[in-house]
């Protein structure tokens, strides 16, 4: 894992890995990319977390290339005279990749490939890519996977012995099994149903977990936002949960969960998810759909926002588009501003003013994460009863259960056994209800 994260920003020498199963490294140049985005009231800084993108699947970004126009060319995708400036820039700067940062139909992409004489892929499949490079559990792989195969098959047609162009290089690693892609439409259909059939099982005990988890009575928290945000840190610094961590977009895809306990002594559980960001590939959100879930669960979300960023508003944005896309738009949220560090104080005093909702912190230093978890706990739904119980010496289990699953307002000693005051669920009053004394009441 170690050697695999080295591909971030600012790493050592370039390299590449021989198959996306193996973690040898395998030294080789990065390819060479020239990026290009078509779009209205597009410039070059549009193009700034495309390039982010290429520099994690481990391109470098020599040349952009924009076009200002409100519809693609049905055939290019670009017009035909920034097509032909396109091929000059190609072959001027030596690149063997260009990436466009829209998704492209089979026809755009084989035309594109046939004038320009290079490799060309799309966001999508630089997307995916990095998925299949940086996919650990057995599921995500086969989620990373089912979305590749859901994005090749409508492309195979046309094709032909170009397919074994996907040899190599970014937009052909796989993050399964198979490392030979000259397979036809038959076998790649047969290879969906067996992941979907796998996912399916897969799920199945995720959700055997997820309701274990919902039936502890115990709240549940998941960390969202924009990629890079700095999730796994923040993850990290709240649970001591060592999540990789890597200065690259989508370094961590498969989900953690922990349990921490809350400044008022309840536990609950905090998970991490995978990355948003924008132009998130369809396919992609519905692999990951039974991942995505821990989220729309959730009983509060913790929304990431790397205050650093220029972009943070629209990040803030594109990542409760994806939320309200997979049924979690109205989870209560709970606005970290991560990465305060690296801003100044004038820009502080800004960022509360925009964001009065937000907590701002540092998941790198420390700063204000006591902030946060206190704003987690007032957030929280709190259990609905509120009760005194009186629970006899000997039945210590009792107790503990209470300060794990309840909130406990106080406590002490009687010659009796112990006395507390605490709000509880329905399953907490059911397991105390023979030491209930005094009144009981439903709070708000």
């Amino acid at each position: 894992m170690a050697e695999r994260s080295r591909r971030g920003r600012g790493a050592g020498r370039p390299g590449t890995l021989e198959s996306p199963l193996s973690a040898t490294w395998v030294p080789r140049e990065r390819e060479r990319a020239v990026l290009v985005g078509v779009g209205h009231g597009i410039d070059e800084s549009s193009l700034d977390e495309l390039a982010a993108l290429a520099d994690s699947a481990g391109a470098e970004a020599v040349d952009r290339v924009v076009q200002a126009r409100s519809d693609p060319d049905p055939a290019t995708f670009v017009g035909r005279g920034k097509l032909e400036e396109i091929h000059r820039r190609v072959h001027a700067s030596s690149a063997s990749l260009v990436i466009l940062d829209d998704e492209l139909s089979p026809g755009q992409l084989r035309t594109l490939e046939e004038r320009l004489g290079v490799k060309v892929i799309d966001r999508t499949a630089l997307i995916l890519d990095i998925f299949a490079l940086h996919a650990r559990s057995r599921e995500g792989k086969a989620q990373v996977e089912l979305a590749q195969l859901n994005y090749l098959l409508p492309r195979l047609r046309g094709w032909g012995e170009a397919m074994s162009r996907l040899g190599g290089g970014i937009g052909t690693r796989f993050g399964g099994g198979e490392t030979k892609l000259e397979v036809d439409r038959q076998h790649i259909k047969r290879r969906i149903a067996k992941l979907r059939r796998d996912l399916k099982d897969l799920s199945r005990t995720r959700e055997v977990k997820r309701s274990r988890r919902e039936r502890s009575g115990v709240p549940q928290i998941a960390i969202a936002g924009y990629t890079n945000a700095g999730k796994s840190t923040l993850m990290n610094a709240l649970t001591r949960a060592r999540v990789l961590v890597a200065d690259q977009l989508f370094a961590t895809l498969d989900p953690t969960v922990r349990r921490i306990t809350l400044p008022d002594g309840r536990a609950a559980t905090v998970s991490d998810t995978v990355g948003f960001v924008s132009k998130l590939p369809h396919d992609l959100v519905e692999a990951f759909r039974s991942t995505l879930e821990e989220v729309t669960r959730a009983s509060l979300i913790v929304h990431v926002a790397d205050a650093s960023s220029r972009e943070m508003r629209g990040q803030i944005e594109a990542a409760r588009s994806v939320l309200a896309e997979i049924g979690a738009g109205t989870v209560r949220e709970v606005l970290a501003l991560n990465k305060i560090d690296l801003v100044s104080e004038d820009d502080r005093d800004r960022l509360a003013r925009r964001f009065p909702e937000g907590v701002q912190v540092s998941a790198l230093t420390g700063e204000g994460l006591e902030e946060l978890v206190t704003r987690v706990a007032r957030a929280l739904p709190h259990p609905p009863v509120e009760v005194t119980v009186l629970v006899p010496y000997g039945r210590d289990e009792i107790v503990a259960r209470l300060h794990r699953e309840a909130e406990v307002l106080w406590s002490e000693s009687t010659e009796e056994g112990t006395l507390l005051r605490a709000r509880v669920g329905d399953r907490e009053l059911a397991a105390v209800d023979g030491y209930v004394v005094g009144s009981r009441h439903r709070v708000g």
